[in-house]
């Protein structure tokens, strides 16, 4: 039990882990330069389907557009200025979906509520602390556990299925330019897609592709839904992320009206603390910072995470 000077929190009341206790706590309290070196990966059936279906829905989209429209255009200008910019969407759309998928989220270390981290953390008479009855963890502020990464994460902000990740502290940023790009990318679809009807439409079908016409029709369309349903989707994450981040609130705090107990950063101090730096182009480009992981893998226990 602490000492009497503070007191610990926790809804099932259970107690701080005792030193004879038999969860190793020393597997999942690296330091944070290990921690940085490190990829982070969920192993999430659903999640990892839907990962895989978003690589897979951007490089239909882009064979559509490179190979149904581009390619067999006559006008050379027409086709190497879009085909540069939407393939150049699309690899920062990826890279950004990659960057939100590999990037821990802010996880709390496992197990850390033991005795001596208690004494380590110098708490004040009074002051009161937070333990995770599920993950046996002392939970900093603002932070909740994912039911699906099996860890408390900080600032989490949802768990979206799509990047087989949380959002949260550390890879929100990534997130936001992801739905940027594929919104952007989406829009580029959808003029190129109402331009290529246009030109099919004034040549009878006969030389606007290198496909037959029913076949070209069928690539189209979807194309077209495809892009619909992208721009809507991720047109309005990036809005609800932007307003989060400018309101310092993330989803979860604003779904429970949780009062705010923290200074909030409002407007470009909260994009600042999200996107690091003054406002420049930096903040477009998802490879800052990127550095290879260590090829170790490192067993986790109870979780369904690993790190590489």
């Amino acid at each position: 039990m602490p000492s009497s000077g503070h007191r610990l929190r926790d809804v099932e009341h259970h107690p701080l882990l005792a030193e004879n206790d038999s969860y190793d706590s020393s597997s999942s309290s690296s330091s944070e330069a290990d921690v940085a070196d490190r990829v982070w990966f969920i192993r999430d059936g659903c999640g990892m389907i839907c990962a895989v279906m978003t690589w897979l829905l951007v490089v239909y989209a882009d064979f559509v557009v490179t190979f149904v429209m581009l390619l067999p255009s006559k006008d050379f200008w027409y086709s190497v200025v879009n085909g540069v910019l939407f393939n150049c969407l699309a690899v920062l759309a990826l890279s950004s979906h990659l960057r939100t998928m590999l990037t821990d989220p802010g996880a709390v270390p496992k197990g850390n509520a033991t005795k001596e981290y208690m004494e380590s953390l110098q708490l004040k008479p009074g002051e009161v602390i937070y333990k995770c009855p599920k993950c046996c963890c002392i939970k900093p502020e603002r932070a909740h556990h994912c039911s699906i990464c099996k860890r408390c994460i900080r600032k989490m902000d949802h768990h979206c299925p799509w990047v087989n990740n949380c959002v949260g502290e550390k890879n929100q940023r990534f997130f936001v330019l992801f739905t940027m790009y594929i919104a952007l990318s989406s829009v580029h679809a959808l003029i190129l897609c109402g331009l290529q009807f246009a030109s099919c439409v004034r040549g009878q079908w006969t030389e606007c592709s290198d496909f037959s016409p029913p076949v070209t029709v069928i690539l189209l369309i979807f194309l077209c839904l495809e892009s619909l349903l992208f721009f809507t989707f991720t047109a309005v994450m990036f809005g609800t992320q932007i307003h989060s981040i400018c309101n310092d609130e993330t989803e979860i705090e604003r779904l429970k009206s949780e009062k705010p107990t923290w200074e909030r950063r409002l407007r470009w101090e909260g994009m600042r603390s999200v996107f690091g730096g003054p406002p420049s182009l930096l903040w477009m480009n998802p490879f800052v910072g990127f550095r290879f992981g260590r090829l170790q893998t490192r067993p986790r226990k109870g979780g369904p995470e690993f790190s590489v």
